[in-house]
């Protein structure tokens, strides 16, 4: 009998490029026990997807290379296997659950279908793979699966589409699953419902559970244990509650120091400010969908205004109505007491410059052909009579090294630069047109947390320094409780309650508001677990 259920010896992974040999994993060694929640914590580049990766066998050899150790499942070392006897381990065995399900599912093919492939490849008849599969989106928690069974992924929400994963992953009643960043960018009420069901299935089937992470909120709601990875090495272990009580390493240290919500309460603005922006009875329609129902909300200069609330709640809608990226259907958005809906759009494109927007995910928003200088200097371009050509190249090398950046990074393109400086070039670009409101839309949500921290610092900063108002739309209350001055809660596309960030926080109004709280992870396990308890009282509650 194996010792372990799983087990990692020395593993070692290289990947040889054009610039060189990068070890992305060096003398690693771990084991995960049945019924276990086993979480590897680090930042991106920390080498913990890798280490994932080569339990699975889907490292690219070249350009990869597993230079040494082994991996034991039950006992039999995984690297010494062929091809026929890993298809029969991977999927039935041992499952993963990918971190953008939405690039994991094929977008061709039924939801339903792509379930029952996982058993139909393993041997089942079409017939009963199908019915498993209804069983299945059932059992995750996908509604109406009698009709979604065959839709298309596009046709599901964020959530579902983790659910749909969720329900491939456990289709053959894996005796592993690893989960990568199942919950990274999920609302917190969703990511509290994954987390939920996942423990679930863990308690039902006895199944080992490997977590790559870096949230601690999320280690500290369903750990037992935690590995530490930076830079490919592991650097610290133990319990969660060890780690987080007591870490030994300095880089576990500065991973807990970066997790927002500790911090003081911003205090609020005085209400005797004339508002930058003040929004009445703002509604988008489409068609007989109501998707914003009379939003009302001002913004000062200078203030953060954070607006909360799931999935579908109206948020993203808002920032795209009040910017016209969307036509209202009906109410007002007066910036500097002009109304935003009924501007003409000479009008409006000579105020673009002051409103400005920085989006959730900059591989989608920065143009892969483009470098950077023209990027930030597009602005230029489309506003001339802002700054002469000659002026582009000082100007641009003031703005990357305003957000941090070197400027002789200037003529690189986005696919070279790290998630976080991505984030930066898009703030830069914001900055651009010397703008007075910036929209962020979850400007942060998939960053590291010493990443997340790094950016939030420089918008606190740029606010300082340049009077900058923020919109920011985000689903981290922990960071909305650090940066913002007040806080919209917005459900169904109306907003529920408003107000400062301590009346909020200490002492929400609203039924909604006080689950959102609740479903909040916090990276203490203490804390966490008192949490917990809240909002099974809380649902208990409303059941």
């Amino acid at each position: 009998m194996a010792e372990h259920l799983l087990e990692v010896h020395n593993l070692s992974v290289d990947f040889h490029t054009a610039y060189g040999t990068v070890h992305a994993v060096r003398n690693v060694s771990w084991h995960l026990d049945k019924s276990e929640t086993l979480a590897i914590l680090g930042e991106s580049g920390s080498g913990k997807s890798v280490s994932a990766a080569a339990i699975m066998n889907l490292i690219d050899i070249p350009p990869g290379e597993i230079a040494s150790g082994e991996i034991r499942f039950n006992g039999l070392n995984l690297l010494k296997m062929g091809a026929e006897d890993r298809r029969e381990i991977n999927g039935r065995k041992i499952a993963m659950i990918f971190q953008d399900p939405l690039s994991h599912l094929n977008p061709v093919y039924p939801v339903g279908w792509q379930i029952a492939e996982m058993m139909t490849t393993h041997g089942m008849s079409g017939t009963k793979a199908r019915g498993q599969a209804f069983e299945l989106m059932q059992r995750v928690g996908i509604p109406e699966p009698e009709t979604k069974i065959d839709a298309y992924p596009h046709q599901f929400s964020g959530g579902q589409r983790q659910r749909l994963m969720i329900a491939m992953a456990l289709a053959l009643k894996p005796d592993i699953l690893i989960a990568d960043e199942p919950t990274t960018a999920l609302d917190v009420t969703v990511q509290a419902q994954i987390l939920a069901l996942l423990e679930e299935l863990q308690a039902e089937t006895g199944m080992g559970m490997l977590l790559i992470t870096h949230d601690l909120g999320v280690v500290a709601e369903v750990a037992d244990r935690v590995v530490v990875m930076n830079a490919g090495e592991i650097v610290e272990t133990g319990s969660a509650h060890q780690v987080y009580r007591n870490p030994v390493h300095h880089y576990t240290k500065k991973l807990i120091g970066a997790v927002p919500g500790s911090g003081e309460m911003a205090e609020p603005k005085s209400s005797r400010i004339e508002p930058i922006l003040e929004v009445y009875n703002l509604s988008k329609h489409f068609g007989s969908f109501v998707a914003l129902d009379g939003a009302t909300l001002t913004v000062s200069p200078g203030e953060t205004v954070a607006i909360v609330g799931e999935s579908g709640s109206g948020k993203t809608t808002l920032a795209r109505t009040l910017l016209r990226l969307d036509q209202a259907t009906s109410g007002e958005a007066l910036y500097h007491g002009r109304d935003l809906v009924t501007m003409p759009p000479a009008e409006l494109f000579e105020l673009r410059r002051e409103i400005q927007m920085v989006f959730q995910d900059p591989a989608q928003s920065l143009n892969p052909r483009m470098s950077v200088f023209k990027i930030i200097s597009e602005a230029f371009a489309i506003h001339p009579e802002i700054l002469p050509r000659a002026k582009w190249r000082d100007r641009v090398r003031q703005l990357l090294d305003q957000v941090g950046l070197e400027a002789g990074h200037m003529h690189r393109y986005p696919h070279q630069f790290s998630g976080g400086q991505r984030q930066r070039i898009a703030i830069a670009r914001a900055l651009a047109l010397e703008p007075k409101l910036i929209v962020c839309d979850e400007a942060v949500s998939a960053l590291d947390v010493s990443i997340q921290a790094q950016v939030m610092d420089l918008l606190s900063q740029l606010q300082q320094d340049l009077g900058l108002s923020y919109l920011f739309i985000a689903h981290d209350l922990p960071l909305v409780r650090d940066f913002a001055h007040r806080v919209v809660v917005m459900q169904a596309g109306r907003i529920v309650e408003q107000g400062t960030v301590a009346q909020i926080f200490d002492n929400p109004r609203e039924d909604y508001t006080r689950s959102l709280m609740a479903a909040s992870l916090s990276p203490d396990p203490e804390i966490q677990a008192e949490r917990r308890r809240a909002r099974q009282v809380l649902e208990g509650a409303t059941a």
